[in-house]
């Protein structure tokens, strides 16, 4: 059997970025393959979270590494993420694989509590806090069409546009 590909990570201002994935009712061999294929795509960029929409698939999927200061260590698959506790506040640098060429840092939670589900439909209940708890927030917006720039002022969303303008124009 072929060794599992990676995918085409979508960026912005790609339309499929701002739409909403849907609940995974029925986890079958696509859905496993789909899983392997992100994980290879998130360490090959190399990047600590992947979400379905940014490689084209509308389904609630994260990946994500379940250590991210030691990247590349512990694959994590979670189905159907939802975030049912959030507590504090932590100011993060982010960046995105969908967001060519830009950071900044944005405020978030800085505990919360994810419920979800595996690979093989085992309920899933994660306590994450720092770096790991930015992860999964950032992913989770993925899924509902939400990118990590639409925390930012306008005047630094608008400074981006402008910058990602030139960078695809060429100048």
């Amino acid at each position: 059997m072929a060794e599992p590909q990676g995918l085409k990570i979508l960026t912005y201002p790609d339309q499929i970025l701002r739409e909403k994935a849907e609940v995974i009712c029925d986890i079958d061999e696509g859905l496993a393959e789909l899983a392997d294929k992100m994980i290879i795509t998130m360490q090959d960029a190399p990047g600590i979270g992947l979400a379905a929409n940014q490689v084209g698939a509308l389904r609630r999927i994260i990946v994500f590494d379940g250590n991210p200061s030691k990247p590349g260590g512990n694959p994590r698959v979670l189905i159907n993420p939802e975030i049912v506790e959030k507590e504090g506040k932590i100011v993060h640098e982010e960046a995105c694989l969908s967001v060519m060429d830009f950071s900044a840092e944005v405020t978030r939670s800085e505990k919360v509590r994810v419920t979800g589900v595996d690979q093989t439909g085992k309920p899933i209940a994660l306590d994450a806090e720092g770096l790991l708890a930015v992860c999964l927030q950032h992913e989770i917006d993925h899924l509902d069409g939400v990118l990590y720039i639409d925390h930012l002022s306008s005047l630094k969303r608008a400074f981006y546009k402008r910058k990602l303008k030139k960078l695809l124009s060429g100048d």
